[in-house]
């Protein structure tokens, strides 16, 4: 059983919140486990609740032609997938993929105990719209990138962003994914970035070097 303080640390946007929301949500919620490489929702599927992430990782993808993957964003401990909170108030299936990163932990919530929350209080509408914006604003960047900018650049931009003291450990699979392209094309690219000595490839890791900042 999660306890309200427990569940405000994770989920800071609602220590202001009414007692009795937190204490409603808490009590009306089924503590759920999901596992890594485990389907939360696949495209198609109904939405009978929506999941307060307690901890572990999810990423959100489409499947386009010919099985490549793009990740529209990821979900971290005390966030929601907004996704799945349009699905329940709009009545519609869930456009996209749902899948564990990491194994974690969840709050799940019945759609219609959700539906009643956010018409009576005004913080859970603030947590989901804040959410909204920040999940729109992530895909008009993704589509943008896309659009617009080269494959070399969104990459450097990538793994820039994503290394953590200059090392990335991942699979140039799941590169490719995030940025929405083959496997080939990751790899190939990132072969020519370590030739002019931007980085240094291992096994499921990189090494960025100095001159990738240049």
């Amino acid at each position: 059983m999660i306890t309200a303080n427990t569940f405000l640390k994770i989920f800071p946007l609602f220590r202001d919140a009414p007692c009795e929301l937190v204490d409603e949500l808490i009590a009306a919620s089924v503590y759920q486990q999901f596992k890594k490489d485990a389907y939360i929702y696949m495209e198609g599927d109904v939405c009978p609740g929506i999941a307060f992430i307690l901890s572990g990782e999810i990423r959100v993808y489409k499947v386009g032609e010919g099985g490549r993957e793009l990740t529209l964003y990821e979900i971290f401990p005390g966030e929601t997938c907004i996704m799945n909170a349009s699905c329940i108030l709009s009545w519609q299936k869930y456009p996209a993929n749902a899948i564990g990163i990491t194994d974690g932990s969840m709050l799940y919530l019945d759609e219609s105990v959700f539906r009643g929350l956010v018409a009576r209080y005004e913080t859970m509408r603030a947590f989901i719209f804040k959410y909204f914006s920040h999940r729109f604003t992530e895909i008009i960047e993704l589509v943008e990138a896309m659009a617009f900018h080269k494959m070399d650049s969104r990459l450097t931009d990538y793994l820039i962003t994503r290394a953590s003291d200059d090392t990335l450990r991942t699979t140039h699979q799941q590169i490719a994914n995030d940025l929405g392209t083959s496997r080939e094309v990751v790899s190939r690219l990132l072969k020519d970035m370590e030739r002019k000595n931007k980085l240094r490839l291992s096994r499921n890791r990189v090494d960025l070097l100095p001159r990738i900042h240049h």
